[in-house]
């Protein structure tokens, strides 16, 4: 079985986030950590390739530091990483990286492809789904659980407060919720062995049956018409009362704003 994991390195957003004149993130600037999607989405596929033996690829489409949380899934198990990038593939929106990523993809062999449900410096969950779509294989979104069972794969999908079990033929593609499971630690032998690995790194050459027209920030049809910070709130009323006091005030507070 040979299986391809999406992971994105996104902002830690613990360390704060900059954003471009043109509005588009500053990925150079900003402390960066691989997706949580995408992490359960590659433990997911180690689960698998410690079952049945499976071959893992993790490509990832960013700067060249995105090179940073291949190195970390190979630590993890992966057998092989690819990185694409190219500046001509910068500012991107959903509907460019997938088709980017699917330019990639078609050049490798899958019996499954596995995304992350959504990057936290989104929140779309549209590039798993539209990569199927250019693919043209059955896609399985918000995956909960995964098995394997022949040709097929089996699999909860999260609805609402249940799920559904939805069963699909190979070649497909899932996306994974960050609570599909815990992913592994990098270990120490993992750690050394990722640093002896070669990354393989591709550009615009190397993507299959794309147009220029569908790549990059001119190939992206959103556009970010303003952004800025999140508003600072500010300090508040601050009141010094004795017990008693502060009982009676926060339950006038509490009547004035017709919460009690």
């Amino acid at each position: 079985m040979k299986i391809v994991v999406c992971i994105k390195q996104v902002p830690d957003t613990k360390g704060g986030v900059s954003f471009n004149p043109d509005g588009t993130l500053n990925r150079a600037a900003m402390l960066a950590i691989m997706n949580p999607d995408d992490k359960a989405g590659l433990e997911a596929a180690l689960r698998l390739k410690d079952q049945y033996g499976a071959e893992v690829t993790v490509v990832s489409m960013g700067l060249p530091k995105a090179a940073d949380v291949l190195t970390e899934a190979l630590a993890m198990g992966a057998d092989k990483a690819i990185l694409v990038t190219d500046r001509v593939l910068g500012g991107a929106d959903t509907w460019a990286t997938s088709q980017t990523l699917a330019g990639a993809l078609r050049n490798l062999d899958y019996d499954l492809i596995i995304t992350g449900r959504q990057a936290i410096d989104g929140d779309t969950a549209q590039v798993g789904p539209q990569i199927s779509e250019h693919l043209g294989i059955p896609v399985i979104s918000y995956t909960k659980s995964i098995e394997i069972d022949g040709d097929y794969v089996i699999a909860q999908r999260q609805f609402d407060d249940g799920y559904h079990m939805v069963k699909a033929k190979m070649p497909c593609l899932l996306t994974a919720l960050a609570e599909l499971n815990e992913p592994r630690y990098m270990t120490p032998g993992g750690i050394f062995d990722a640093v002896d690995t070669e990354i393989t790194v591709w550009g615009r050459k190397d993507l299959k049956d794309v147009d220029d027209s569908n790549l990059g920030l001119k190939g992206s049809p959103t556009k970010i018409a303003k952004a800025s910070d999140k508003v600072r709130k500010g300090a508040g009323e601050k009141v010094v009362l004795d017990p008693e006091e502060g009982a009676e005030y926060i339950f006038g507070k509490l009547k004035e704003k017709h919460v009690i």
